[in-house]
């Protein structure tokens, strides 16, 4: 492809070399025009037959001119065309020559321009052959009037003898050879520094363009700035992420448009004398759009050609993200640090709650031996109880702050929901309606024990909502696609990626016909010891959530608009083996 994208260039050029070679041949024919008429009018021969064969072979010049200009578009060999176009010009000279005065016509030098344009546009040997074919039109004529070859004109020409003819055509022929000559090689090594030059010229635009996109499409914004810091280039990313067109950013300080990047220079500036002197650092910005941002900026020396420095070069990034990232990390470390400390208390203080329960409730047996009645035994009932409370909260937090490791294995969710549905639905509830609508097909990697407490303690939070009376739907369904989490993964690995493989995402859902979660409390339903029971511990549905994000997937808990609350649950699907 590239040797036929070469060759079709060549070929335009050779073209549009013939047709500055047509060019000239019009020139040559004005000229010439030009100048038979002003002979004409000087010595006023109008009626000489030789000034009319001047005129015709003018004319004849402009004839062959226009055949070679409608030829030129169809001409399949462009060197031959131009060889043929030489030998015509040769011809048409060697007329004039003849009809002006042979030896002594003033159109003899029209020989030299002939060869001479004929060098710009053949090689060697075609100038060769242009010269050769100009020395024999021109001893042609020479000769042929002289000798009587030719019918004369009417010319008045003095008669020489045949040496000197000799001598005078050679030295004719040997003058239009070297003129030829010396143009050819001018010539080529004209054509040879433009074409580097060509090449050097396309490798520049080649480097720019590279250049160009490459900072157009560098994902930092990137700036420039001069000696006495304003503005001398902008980039795309450096737009979007200030919210300033290039156009008015160019020309501006850069201390105007980035507050506090001053320091930052100068830092650079005191790093010492080397190139590699960077000053880095994170600054607050608010951009155009009133968006506060945290800006990660580097700036480096900007170096010309003979090392001096000519200003600065400003890389910048939107780190918000990472700020926001590495603060969110800063709070989870403490309150992991937190929790474990709590989680290592709740342990140490369950050992003595077990000492204290033991001992009022044998101080208690004792007691109601005596009066069960008495203020001592009923104190003694609130010690215990609240004991068992503490207890049963500690035990509650302990499943929370340290959740079980994983046993997968493939469940089925229905018959899983089938259990549950069995051991807790008690026959007395009269007034509870019960409705499964559960794909027996639907399986999901799961810890078996761990799923059935999330779903026992959806079930029992559903049925107190609910008091015993109303509808509690069940469903288990099989949705096309993966989790939303996953499905971005996938979008990131784009096709032919293992996580573009089809998968399958299993919904469970609890819904009841009870009053509903209240509006406010929605947001906060699933965090540590938030609860809306008196008796409730805050817990529960910290856990349901800790386990099945443990699990890969998600849940959420939403109203429902005919009354009562829903709990969907999305988990990774597997096939059935």
């Amino acid at each position: 492809m590239a040797g036929e994208a070469s060759g079709q260039e060549d070929d335009a050029q050779a073209r549009t070399r013939l047709g500055w070679l047509l060019a000239a041949r019009l020139l040559l024919a004005g000229l010439s025009l030009g100048l038979a008429v002003t002979l004409d009018r000087i010595e006023g021969a109008h009626d000489d037959p030789a000034v009319w064969g001047v005129y015709w072979t003018v004319a004849a010049t402009f004839f062959a001119t226009i055949v070679g200009a409608l030829s030129l578009p169809r001409t399949s060999n462009p060197h031959r065309f131009a060889t043929i176009q030489v030998a015509c010009d040769v011809g048409v000279v060697t007329g004039l020559v003849y009809f002006s005065g042979a030896g002594e016509s003033v159109f003899t030098f029209l020989y030299a321009l002939v060869v001479l344009y004929g060098a710009l546009f053949l090689d060697r040997t075609g100038v060769v052959l242009s010269a050769a074919l100009a020395a024999l039109g021109y001893g042609f004529v020479v000769f042929g009037t002289e000798l009587g070859w030719l019918p004369a004109t009417g010319v008045e020409t003095r008669s020489r003898p045949l040496a000197v003819l000799v001598a005078y055509w050679g030295f004719h022929a040997g003058a239009l050879l070297m003129l030829g000559m010396l143009a050819n090689t001018l010539s080529a090594e004209l054509r040879r520094t433009g074409a580097a030059l060509d090449r050097r010229t396309s490798d520049l635009r080649r480097l720019r363009d590279l250049h160009l996109r490459t900072v157009e499409s560098i994902g930092s914004g990137l700036l420039t700035i001069d000696g006495e810091g304003s503005i001398t280039s902008f980039n795309p990313e450096a737009e979007r992420i200030t919210g300033i067109p290039a156009a008015e950013a160019e020309g501006r300080r850069l201390v105007e448009l980035l507050p506090g990047s001053a320091e930052i220079l100068g830092r650079g500036r005191r790093g010492g004398g080397g190139e590699a002197a960077i000053g880095r650092d994170r600054i607050a910005y608010r951009n155009r759009r009133g968006e506060d941002l945290f800006l990660g900026l580097a700036a480096s020396r900007l170096r010309g050609d003979e090392g001096d420095e000519m200003g600065h070069v400003v890389i910048f990034q939107d780190v918000t993200a990472v700020v926001s990232m590495e603060q969110e990390l800063r709070q989870s470390e403490r309150l992991a640090a937190v929790g474990e400390m709590a989680a290592r208390i709740a342990h140490e203080i369950r050992n003595p709650l077990a000492a204290i329960s033991g001992s009022v409730q044998i101080l208690q047996t004792g007691e109601l031996e005596q009066d069960e009645e008495s203020e001592r035994a009923r104190l003694m009932r609130i010690v215990v109880r609240e004991v068992d409370r503490l207890n049963r909260l500690i035990g509650d937090f302990l499943r929370y702050s340290r959740p079980a490791p994983l046993k997968l294995e493939s469940v089925r969710l229905a018959g899983l929901i089938e259990e549950i549905v069995e051991m807790g639905h008690a026959p007395a509830a009269e007034g509870l309606e019960i409705r499964l609508d559960l794909d027996p097909d639907v399986r999901v990697e799961a810890d078996a024990a761990q799923l059935t407490a999330v779903v026992w303690n959806l079930w029992n939070n559903a049925m107190q909502a609910m008091a015993g009376q109303g509808l509690l739907t069940v469903r288990v369904a099989r949705l096309a696609g993966d989790l939303p989490q996953e499905q971005a993964l996938a979008d990131r690995n784009g096709p032919g990626g293992e996580a573009s493989a089809p998968r399958f995402t299993a919904m469970l859902e609890i819904q009841d016909s009870g009053p509903g979660i209240p509006e406010d409390a929605l947001e906060m339903i699933f965090e540590p010891f938030f609860t809306t029971k008196r008796d409730g511990t805050g817990l529960g549905l910290a856990t349901v959530q800790r386990i099945v994000e443990q699990h890969g997937g998600s849940i959420q808990a939403a109203n429902v608009v005919d009354g009562g609350s829903c709990f969907r649950i999305l988990l990774r699907g597997t096939e059935s083996a």
